[in-house]
């Protein structure tokens, strides 16, 4: 992914203006709900920039928390926004295709609208590599994707879709599906985004 690209967008535009905004995260949090996540899982929020995820698990009471953006802009907005809070939320400023985490480092992986940028076999299959390396054996992964009735682009760049086959293809080699549902996400401009969401967990082996 671009970080110049993603920069620029988080330097031009209020929160507000961003497709993707959502006050609440509903969907994610309602995923954590039903793993029953202990308030220490240690939890991972790829691209989660300034997204309200790591907001809502520290009221939760959650207190290990990793958010990972390509964007540094993103995370000092959302810094900002936390204020002291911040200095409870670990803050990772990296390009997911260069990250390495430890084996077995994260009990809960989440990622709203970043994997699906990532629109070639090779990028795909690194990320998965990456995130089966990173989440332990028992532990759990979300992904949020535009559906197949979702848009082609977002922010000026292509995405990929995804069905619920085409995600358990992706990630069923080291992971087993749990759960799927859709979401239709009203954006700031009032336009409809058809999300899929689909919870997994990591395999043993």
């Amino acid at each position: 992914m671009s970080k110049i690209h993603w920069e620029s967008i988080y330097k031009s535009k209020a929160e507000s203006e961003y497709s993707w905004f959502q006050p609440y995260p509903r969907t994610s949090i309602e995923f954590i709900e039903y793993f029953k996540l202990p308030k220490n899982a240690r939890i991972i929020d790829i691209g989660g920039g300034d997204s309200h995820l790591a907001d809502a698990l520290l009221q939760l009471g959650y207190t290990d928390i990793t958010v990972l953006d390509i964007s540094e802009k993103a995370i000092e907005k959302a810094k900002q926004r936390l204020g002291a809070r911040a200095r409870q939320v670990k803050w990772t400023v990296c390009d997911i295709a260069e990250f390495g985490p430890a084996d077995g480092q994260y009990d809960f992986w989440h990622d709203r609208a970043a994997f699906h940028f990532l629109t070639t076999g090779p990028l795909i299959q690194q990320y998965a590599d990456i995130a089966q390396r990173a989440v332990r054996p028992g532990g759990y992964l979300v992904l949020g994707t535009f559906s197949t009735k979702g848009p082609q682009k977002c922010s000026g760049l292509e995405v990929r879709q995804y069905s619920r086959a085409a995600m358990r293809a992706v990630f069923g080699p080291f992971f087993r599906r749990l759960k799927c549902q859709e979401e239709a996400h009203t954006t700031p401009a009032k336009s409809i985004q058809h999300f899929l969401y689909c919870g997994f967990q990591r395999q043993s082996g």
